[in-house]
This record gives structure tokens, sequence and C-alpha cells, in this order.
């Protein structure tokens, strides 16, 4: 794509004479991934302004500048593309540049605070059972149709909308004809899913999450909302009180229910046996048995939903119950660690909140003959500092057993956070818990301490590869951890 185009796209026009015919070869909003051919986007953000960083993008060889108007006294060495919102218009051009690639396949887009990826990856196994290659996009990686489970390199924390796109077109291009991206509220206020065309919007669930980003709930609401406003068709969960206030905004819905509520979708006769969950389906597809190799009644719901997303891209009934039957879990969530036939159930999930900490525990009490254990931590920084305390409350009543622990806690002081999870314990008037700072000592605490026909719940970290601490960021695989302390179990 020429200079010229990508600003006819965008709807800029110079200030004078024409834009120069220069190939792009990508965009980019940081300086230091700039490469030679790039357009770079000045973002004013909260620490930096790009545009203190013009000289250098130039030096790297990028050919054009995007922004919202240059700050008084700065130049600009390069051509530059004044436009109304930089976030905004960095999506568009990614699109554009990328040969908007989510055209030439079906998007499924799912957000809710709890369920999402386990929704997210169902769906797509539910696709791929009824003959649709697709591909994923979630917070666990990304596969391609091949079904390969990859990582974005690790200076894409999140990915923006550059690597949403290239990602998107690497599936179109490998013969991807739908794809599911999990779109939090972060990609949605910050415009990085912008330009994807929804062709299903599925709705899980709301609870208190990321307020240190977005305020208020009404704010986190409003952002997650954005999906269903884009869609042409919403599946909505009807057990979840926010969605009366989705009803009726795209042009065709759904809704699903786990729990009795009057829906399209609805579950009957669930049971949780030693092989999962099994559970008779009433749909607008007709009323069909299904079995879900998974453990948790909670994933009811999440199969209601994957299901209800899947039919309207054309799985048949049939497929779907076939489809359900085959799926193999979520790495770090609800992952069972094999141990020996003597050694304790160990159970690796992503929980990190009070609702969802407690949904599980709830889960595993039913399905446990011993005692229950669980080794938790609590971000640090700013990230919601007042769920700790009742984490450390919902652990302590929940378990028997509670081992507080590290989970990334960057640049607070271990000791303020474990404190404060104390509290919340001790305030619900429980002394059922130990502190032990090193998440690896915690867990091979707990599993060395913990008997057959106990369960272990490690929480927290679930699929993530790294530890952060104040300073360091360190390499972590759960699972590893795990499977060590099992090793070493007597």
């Amino acid at each position: 794509m020429l200079l010229r185009d990508l600003a006819q796209s965008l709807d800029v026009v110079p200030e004078e004479g024409a834009w120069p015919e220069t190939a792009l070869t990508g965009i980019t909003h940081n300086a230091a991934w700039v490469q030679p051919g790039n357009v770079f986007v000045a973002i004013r953000g909260a620490r930096f302004d790009g545009h203190s960083f013009l000289d250098d993008v130039a030096a790297r060889g990028a050919v054009a500048v995007l922004g919202e108007g240059l700050p008084d006294g700065v130049s600009s060495p390069l051509p530059y593309l004044k436009v109304a919102s930089a976030r905004a218009a960095l999506a568009d051009a990614a699109a554009a540049l990328a040969g908007h690639p989510g055209r030439e396949m079906k998007v499924v887009g799912v957000t809710g605070t709890d369920g999402k990826t386990t929704t997210s990856w169902l769906t797509r196994h539910l696709l791929r059972a009824a003959g649709l290659p697709t591909g994923l996009l979630s917070t666990v990686g990304y596969e391609l149709p091949d079904g390969q489970l990859r990582h974005f390199p690790a200076h894409f924390t999140t990915p923006e909308a550059p690597q949403v796109q290239a990602t998107l077109r690497d599936m179109a291009n490998a013969g991807g004809a739908a794809v599911v991206l999990e779109a939090s509220s972060h990609a949605l206020a910050l415009d990085r899913v912008r330009g994807v065309p929804w062709a299903v919007a599925v709705w899980t669930h709301l609870s208190s999450e990321h307020l240190d980003f977005h305020g208020t709930l009404d704010n986190y609401f409003a952002e997650k909302r954005k999906l269903i406003e884009r869609a042409p068709f919403a599946v909505l969960n009807a057990d979840d009180p926010w969605t009366a206030q989705l009803r009726g905004i795209a042009p065709a819905e759904v809704t699903y229910s786990a729990e009795g509520q009057h829906a399209d979708w609805q579950a009957r006769g669930v049971r949780e046996t030693a092989d999962g969950l099994h559970f008779e389906v009433i749909s607008p597809l007709g009323q069909f048995a299904a079995h879900l190799p998974m453990i948790g009644r909670f994933n009811v719901a999440n199969a209601l939903a994957g299901m209800a997303a899947a039919a309207q891209l054309g799985a048949t009934a049939e497929q779907l119950a076939a489809g359900l039957a085959s799926f193999r879990g979520v790495p770090g969530r609800m992952e069972l660690v094999a141990g020996q036939a003597d050694s304790p159930r160990v159970i690796v999930d992503f929980a990190h909140t009070p609702p969802s900490l407690e949904k599980v525990l709830g889960m595993l009490r039913a399905t446990t003959a011993g005692q229950l254990w669980v080794v938790l931590g609590s971000a640090g920084g700013l990230r919601d500092p007042g769920k700790r305390a009742p984490l450390g409350e919902v652990a302590s009543r929940l378990a028997d057993h509670a081992v507080f622990t590290e989970e990334d806690c960057r640049d607070t002081p271990l000791a303020d956070i474990l404190n404060e999870m104390e509290r919340g314990a001790r305030e619900g008037g429980k002394t059922n818990f130990v502190s032990i700072p090193d998440r690896a000592e915690a867990i091979a605490h707990a599993i060395h301490a913990a008997q057959s026909g106990d369960t272990v719940l490690l929480a927290g970290k679930g699929p993530e590869d790294t530890l952060e601490r104040a300073g360091e960021t360190l390499a972590w695989n759960e699972v590893e951890q795990a499977r060590q302390a099992l090793t070493g179990h007597e």
C-alpha cells in the first residue's frame, strides 16, 4: 500500500501538494518497534507523548507520522497525517495495511469477566468439529486453523491493533473460514479490535474487574457493551443481571441459561460425574444429550454459549454434541495435573477474582472426598487492590487450608499484599491460612502436606508464562511447578 492510499482510506488530505508515493511496510505506535517503511502513530499517553520520538523514528526508517496534531513548537521531519483519534486511526490503518482480513472470515467475539477464555476455546473447537477451519486469538495464545498454540513475542504483552490484524491475516492466508476472538475490555476501550467485522458477539458474565483502568463498574460495562453494539447477532447470558441492559441492541439475538432462566438455549438435568458433565440441551435446534469432559458445573454455561455461537455459523445439533464430547479443555483453566494414584488431586486454574474463586472452590468441594487446599496470591500495582482482602476471605471460608503467596506483585511490597489477604481471612473469623512468599515453595508446601483424596487448587496464574516481581520478570509454568512438587510427594 502507498502512503497516499492509506491517507485516502483515513480521509486525510495533505495541507498542500500531494502525499509522496511511498510504499508502506507496516504501522506501529511504539518507537522501539519501528522498521524501515513503517508509519509511526504518535499517541499522547499518560506517561509519554509519541511526538517526542519523531526524530528517533525518522532515524529508524519511518516514512510518515500519524497523530492528532503537532504540539506547539514541534515540527515533524516526516509527512504528518492529522486525525481525530490516533488510536482509532492506528486500528483503521492496521486493518487497511493487512487488507481487511476479518472480511474474509466469520469472526466470533467473546467478552465478559469470567468464562470468556473457556467459551472462546469451546466455540473454536465446536466450529472445527462442524468442518469450519477456525483460528483463535485468546489470552492463552493464538492458533491458526492448524490447531498449533502460539504466543506473541514477550514485548507484545497485549496484542495491539497491528498484531491483531496481522494475526487475522495469517489466519485467512492459512485457509481460515472463521475465527474466535476474545475481546477484553481493554481491547475494546483502546480500539485494539476496532475494524474487526464481527459476525457474532457472545456475552458471558460481568463482575468487578480492572476498575483501576475503567474507574467504575458502569464504565467497565460500557466498554464491553461495545462488542454487542457492533455485531449483527448476539448470544447473551440470561443468568447475568447485566444482560437486561443488552437485550435488543443487536439486530438479532439468542439467550442461554444454565440456571433455569427462560432462554433460547437451556441446560436441564445437569449431572457431574468422574468423566465430566452430562446434561440435556433445549435449543432452537431441538433437544439433545450432551457430555462435556470438564470439571465444574459453571462450564455448562460456557458450553451453551459456545454452542449457540457455533449454531449461528451453521453447526448442527449432531456436530455440537460430538464436538462437546471431544473437547480437551483449556490450558490453565481447571487443568488437572496428573500425579500418582496416592497423590492429591491438583488443579491449575486462572481464577483470580473473588467471584471466580468462589465458583471454583464451591465446585471442587463437591467433588473432593478429603480436604480442600488453595494456593493463591493477588496482583500488585494499582490492579484492583480492593480484591486482596476479599480473596483471603473467600479462600479461608471455602477451603480447609489456604496458602497465601505471590502473584505478580510488581512494585507493591509483597508483605502488604499478604497482610491484606490475611486481614480478609481474620475478619471472616478464620485462622486456617499460612503465608509463604515464594510461590514455588507455597505450591510444594500445599502438595506435600495434602493427602490422597484431597484437592489442591493452584489459583490465579493459570497458563501465564511469567511471574512478575519488583525489578524482574521470571519465566513461569504453574503446571510444571505442580508436577515437580508431585514428584516429591510422599
